[in-house]
């Protein structure tokens, strides 16, 4: 069997042209090189994996090249020597280093001493280590590495020219992973190697290893869904399905949804942190300025795109507080599942204007999905009346009528709400203005306008919208001509909440009747208005009308009215 060389050390970088995501550093390098303006003390400092005793050895052996004719394979590996800081921390090992360090160089210019986790080292070996730091003979150059820099004394950094590597982005590390598949003759999906490269967390030689794992399980075609399941992550579908379900106010579906995750073995502190962070992109999806923002692959954000546009901002900030105020209270809940459902059912309910005014952790009563459960599954059924008047169209309504439909009508907004104005308003100039020339415009009659007009009274009053429900059910709508629908209302209070819930009629009455040419023309009947009495004045005025001795009666008793 041949010998496996594993990707992270057959690819480490040999230039500085092959590191990757640091070439801010690795110019500084080649400049101080080519200038001579190199400190003989150097410090790289940085997360795990990201290139930092790479480019110690790419600068060990560049310094040794400068202005010598030497073949391509010699890497003066005499002249270079390696110290493990965490092994070898002692006061001996680091005055060892300090005798080995007066004796210069047999070939090359330069002997390059590079201390790997220096910050391992004892508070005496760094004292020791201090004035052969700060005064080195000139042949010598120390390259100290650390992912620690907090942890090295104060006077140690004083005497270091400091380099900060970043972690490494994960389009770069991505766009490698690419060229390291072309160099193995591997095909790779652009989603596969994107998850790959945000799993490593910056770290390029854990996304190397991890390419290596994934290698391993699926040979030489590497796909999303293999990519997943090998790495035991959630797949960003499950989030798309999960938010979809969650803008409907779809509480039985995010249950289930939620027990078919944890029954793939994933915990629920990791998928409420990756909701919230689904919920974050779909936020930076929602501004062409910070759509750069989003990590993610080219088909994933086409679909973040998409769904940005369902959730409004009001609902994914209020989401993020949620998911993050249960994850910090999930290590301390003895029952886990049960905060992650209850969380998951408030995010539901934010959507949902059911009731006036909801406390801040509302939830859908359970009684309204069994309530509305018959009438959504049959598509808004009518009154038995319609049923025995219509059969035959109720029936034929119901079987054209689909799921996009019913969510449309479960999800509302209070036309009553201030918080909800401006939305009000957005809604009812999409609904009016919409070009629908292209959308069908099938015949109805009057009779059917009327029975669907009685269903959306009945769905009002399911959902306690009652207040809409009497203005709705004022009068009988009469159909004119080009589809025009004219409904009269007996005062102006009612005309202009009418003309607030106007838009969601529309749409309600368009999908029952597949036709999206009708409109709504709301008159005030003046006659009718003068006929009403609101207020205790009002009303004794009609009735001083009828008995003018009613006014006497009053003034003799001094009654207030």
């Amino acid at each position: 069997m041949e010998h496996f060389i594993v990707s992270a050390r057959k690819y480490r970088p040999q230039n500085f042209e092959d590191v990757v995501g640091q070439q801010a550093i690795t110019n500084t390098l080649e400049n101080a090189i080519k200038n001579n303006h190199l400190a003989q003390a150097l410090l790289f400092t940085g997360p795990r994996g990201v290139g930092k005793t790479s480019c110690a050895r790419i600068l060990a052996k560049k310094i040794n090249q400068q202005g010598v004719e030497i073949g391509e394979d010699e890497d003066f590996a005499f002249n270079i020597f390696e110290l493990d800081a965490a092994s070898n921390n002692s006061v001996d090992d680091i005055r060892s280093l300090t005798d080995q360090v007066r004796i210069p160089p047999q070939t090359g210019k330069y002997k390059v001493y590079i201390i790997d986790e220096v910050h391992m080292l004892s508070q005496s070996a760094f004292n020791a280590f201090l004035k052969t730091l700060e005064e080195p003979p000139a042949h010598a150059i120390f390259i100290l590495a650390t992912t620690e820099k907090h942890k090295i004394i104060p006077t140690i950094l004083s005497r270091c020219q400091i380099f900060d590597f970043k972690r490494i982005g994960v389009l770069d590390a991505k766009n490698y992973l690419k060229t390291i598949c072309e160099k193995e003759n591997i095909t790779a999906e652009d989603d596969a190697l994107h998850i790959i490269a945000q799993k490593a967390d910056g770290a390029m030689r854990d996304a190397l290893s991890i390419f290596d794992r994934v290698v391993s399980f699926s040979g030489k075609d590497l796909t999303r869904e293999a990519v997943t399941e090998n790495l035991n992550v959630l797949d960003y579908d499950s989030y798309f399905n999960m938010t979809d379900l969650l803008l409907t106010n779809n509480i039985p579906g995010v249950l289930n949804a939620f027990n078919t995750i944890l029954g793939k073995g994933f915990e629920g502190h990791h998928f409420i942190n990756g909701l919230a962070s689904h919920f974050r992109d779909l936020l930076v999806a929602k501004d062409k300025a910070t759509i750069e923002l989003l990590e993610v692959g080219d088909s994933a954000k086409k679909k973040y795109l998409e769904q940005a546009t369902k959730a409004s901002i009001p609902f994914l900030l209020q989401s993020i507080n949620k998911a993050n105020e249960c994850d910090l209270n999930y290590r301390a809940s003895k029952n886990q599942r049960l905060l992650v459902e209850l969380t998951l059912m408030q995010i539901a309910s934010i959507t949902f204007d059911g009731e006036k005014k909801k406390p801040a952790n509302y939830i859908i009563p359970a009684t309204f999905f069994q309530a509305l459960s018959p009438a959504v599954k049959e598509i808004v059924k009518p009154i038995k009346k319609i049923v025995i008047v219509k059969q035959e169209k109720v029936s034929e309504s119901k079987s054209e009528v689909k799921k996009p439909v019913l969510n449309s009508a479960i999800k509302r907004t209070s036309s009553l709400s201030l918080k909800s104005i401006h939305q009000k308003k957005e809604e009812k100039k999409a609904v009016i203005e919409e070009n629908f020339d292209n959308h069908p415009k099938d015949a109805f009659s009057e009779n059917e306008l009327q029975l669907f007009w009685e269903a959306y009274v009945n769905l009002l009053r399911s959902k306690g919208e009652n207040s809409m429900a009497s203005i709705v059910a004022t009068d009988v709508p009469k159909l004119e001509e080009n589809f025009s629908v004219s409904f009269t209302v007996p005062n102006k209070l009612m005309e202009d909440q009418f003309r607030k819930g106007r838009p969601k009629l529309l749409n309600f009455l368009r999908e029952k009747t597949n036709n999206y040419g009708i409109t709504i023309h709301v008159k005030l009947n003046e006659s009718v208005e003068k006929k009403f009495a609101y207020t205790p004045l009002e009303k004794f005025n009609k009735m001083k009308e009828k008995n003018p001795l009613l006014e006497k009666l009053r003034q003799t008793f001094e009654l207030d009215m």
